[in-house]
């Protein structure tokens, strides 16, 4: 099954949406969190980054997602010194993509799919009129 890999400039947020995300989905797929610095501040770190890389390998390939420009930086970074299975960055919202990139990764799509179902959730409605 493809992988998530939660981006995020705060440790805190990427394990919310590793725990949110795996509780959805029972746990059926490996989501790592790869956020705030290694000192445990704020920011992203390109060390923990190919950790998590290496940690959510999948032969069906992994779905970064991420929260601001400045983790893409460093995720693009990682990318350059890891040479594993596929990885795509998804350009969705980092809750609602991640959830809705869960449950489709858990019922077995694709990577494609499963990065398509990520950007929909740019397409949520959460508040009525």
């Amino acid at each position: 099954m493809v992988s998530l890999l939660i981006v995020s400039h705060s440790a805190k947020l990427a394990e919310g949406i590793q725990e949110f995300v795996g509780q959805a989905t029972h746990n059926q797929i490996k989501i790592v969190a790869a956020g705030g610095r290694t000192d445990g501040g704020l920011g992203t770190s390109v060390d923990r980054i190919l950790d998590g890389l290496r940690e959510a390998e999948s032969p069906e390939g992994i779905l970064a997602l991420v929260d601001l420009s400045g983790a893409v930086i460093a995720l693009e970074t990682a990318l350059e010194m890891y040479s594993g299975v596929p990885v795509q960055i998804s350009d969705g919202p980092i809750v609602e993509g991640a959830f809705l990139a869960g449950v489709e990764a858990a019922s077995g799509a694709s990577l494609a799919e499963a990065a398509a179902a990520a950007l929909q959730g740019r397409e949520l409605v959460k508040v009525q009129g």
